[in-house]
Protein backbone atom coordinates (compact mmCIF):
# COMPACT_ATOMS: atom_id res chain seq x y z
CA UNK A 1 0.00 0.00 0.00
CA UNK A 2 1.40 3.39 -0.95
CA UNK A 3 1.35 6.39 1.34
CA UNK A 4 -0.81 9.20 -0.10
CA UNK A 5 1.06 12.36 -0.99
CA UNK A 6 0.44 15.30 1.27
CA UNK A 7 -0.58 18.22 -0.93
CA UNK A 8 -0.25 21.97 -0.43
CA UNK A 9 -1.13 25.08 -2.40
CA UNK A 10 0.99 28.20 -2.13
CA UNK A 11 -0.63 31.41 -3.31
CA UNK A 12 2.31 33.45 -4.58
CA UNK A 13 2.09 37.23 -4.97
CA UNK A 14 4.38 40.21 -5.35
CA UNK A 15 4.02 41.62 -1.84
CA UNK A 16 3.60 45.07 -0.35
CA UNK A 17 4.61 46.96 2.77
CA UNK A 18 0.95 47.91 3.26
CA UNK A 19 -0.68 45.29 5.52
CA UNK A 20 -4.09 45.94 3.94
CA UNK A 21 -2.74 44.78 0.58
CA UNK A 22 -2.55 41.21 1.95
CA UNK A 23 -6.24 40.96 2.82
CA UNK A 24 -7.47 39.76 -0.62
CA UNK A 25 -4.74 37.13 -0.75
CA UNK A 26 -5.64 35.90 2.71
CA UNK A 27 -9.33 35.87 1.70
CA UNK A 28 -8.51 33.59 -1.25
CA UNK A 29 -6.58 31.28 1.08
CA UNK A 30 -9.51 31.19 3.53
CA UNK A 31 -11.98 30.46 0.73
CA UNK A 32 -9.78 27.64 -0.56
CA UNK A 33 -9.55 26.12 2.92
CA UNK A 34 -13.30 26.43 3.36
CA UNK A 35 -13.83 24.15 0.37
CA UNK A 36 -10.88 21.84 1.06
CA UNK A 37 -10.08 21.87 4.78
CA UNK A 38 -7.61 18.98 4.41
CA UNK A 39 -5.43 21.03 2.08
CA UNK A 40 -2.40 22.90 3.39
CA UNK A 41 -2.71 26.47 2.06
CA UNK A 42 -0.13 29.21 2.49
CA UNK A 43 0.59 32.65 1.08
CA UNK A 44 4.11 33.60 -0.01
CA UNK A 45 5.56 36.77 -1.47
CA UNK A 46 8.34 37.74 -3.83
CA UNK A 47 9.38 40.92 -2.04
CA UNK A 48 8.30 43.59 0.42
CA UNK A 49 6.36 41.03 2.49
CA UNK A 50 6.97 37.86 4.41
CA UNK A 51 7.07 34.95 4.25
CA UNK A 52 8.93 34.31 1.02
CA UNK A 53 8.48 31.18 -1.10
CA UNK A 54 11.53 29.23 0.19
CA UNK A 55 10.47 29.82 3.81
CA UNK A 56 6.91 28.64 3.17
CA UNK A 57 8.09 25.57 1.26
CA UNK A 58 10.54 24.63 4.01
CA UNK A 59 7.71 24.85 6.55
CA UNK A 60 5.44 22.67 4.39
CA UNK A 61 8.15 20.09 3.77
CA UNK A 62 8.80 19.91 7.52
CA UNK A 63 5.10 19.03 7.89
CA UNK A 64 5.54 16.10 5.52
CA UNK A 65 4.16 17.75 2.40
CA UNK A 66 5.43 16.05 -0.77
CA UNK A 67 3.39 17.85 -3.45
CA UNK A 68 3.39 21.66 -3.62
CA UNK A 69 1.42 23.64 -6.20
CA UNK A 70 2.54 27.24 -6.60
CA UNK A 71 -0.20 29.51 -7.92
CA UNK A 72 1.01 32.88 -9.22
CA UNK A 73 -1.60 35.42 -8.13
CA UNK A 74 -0.71 37.84 -10.93
CA UNK A 75 -3.23 39.40 -13.30
CA UNK A 76 -0.53 40.34 -15.78
CA UNK A 77 2.31 38.03 -16.71
CA UNK A 78 5.36 40.24 -16.42
CA UNK A 79 8.97 39.55 -15.59
CA UNK A 80 8.20 38.25 -12.09
CA UNK A 81 5.82 35.55 -13.34
CA UNK A 82 7.80 34.81 -16.51
CA UNK A 83 11.35 34.79 -15.14
CA UNK A 84 11.75 35.25 -11.38
CA UNK A 85 9.19 32.72 -10.18
CA UNK A 86 10.26 29.86 -12.50
CA UNK A 87 13.84 30.35 -11.27
CA UNK A 88 12.71 30.21 -7.64
CA UNK A 89 10.74 27.03 -8.26
CA UNK A 90 13.64 25.42 -10.10
CA UNK A 91 15.92 26.19 -7.15
CA UNK A 92 13.39 24.52 -4.84
CA UNK A 93 13.21 21.45 -7.11
CA UNK A 94 16.98 21.17 -6.97
CA UNK A 95 17.13 21.66 -3.21
CA UNK A 96 14.23 19.28 -2.46
CA UNK A 97 14.21 16.57 -5.16
CA UNK A 98 11.86 14.40 -3.06
CA UNK A 99 9.09 16.99 -3.41
CA UNK A 100 6.93 17.51 -6.49
CA UNK A 101 6.70 21.24 -7.24
CA UNK A 102 4.03 22.23 -9.74
CA UNK A 103 4.11 25.78 -11.06
CA UNK A 104 0.63 26.74 -12.22
CA UNK A 105 -0.19 29.40 -14.81
CA UNK A 106 -0.78 32.91 -13.47
CA UNK A 107 -4.40 33.44 -12.49
CA UNK A 108 -4.65 36.31 -14.98
CA UNK A 109 -4.26 33.79 -17.82
CA UNK A 110 -7.33 31.81 -16.77
CA UNK A 111 -10.31 32.55 -19.02
CA UNK A 112 -12.69 31.99 -16.08
CA UNK A 113 -11.11 34.86 -14.16
CA UNK A 114 -11.12 37.09 -17.24
CA UNK A 115 -14.83 36.38 -17.75
CA UNK A 116 -15.57 37.06 -14.06
CA UNK A 117 -13.66 40.35 -14.14
CA UNK A 118 -15.55 41.39 -17.28
CA UNK A 119 -18.85 40.48 -15.61
CA UNK A 120 -17.99 42.47 -12.47
CA UNK A 121 -16.88 45.44 -14.58
CA UNK A 122 -20.14 45.43 -16.55
CA UNK A 123 -22.34 45.57 -13.44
Amino acid sequence: MSIPQQRAVVLFAHGSRDPLWHKPMEAVAAQLLKGQPELAVRCAYLELSTPDLPTVCLELIALGITNISVVPMFLGVGRHAREDLPLLVQELRTQYPQVLFELKAAVGEDTRLIALLAQISAE
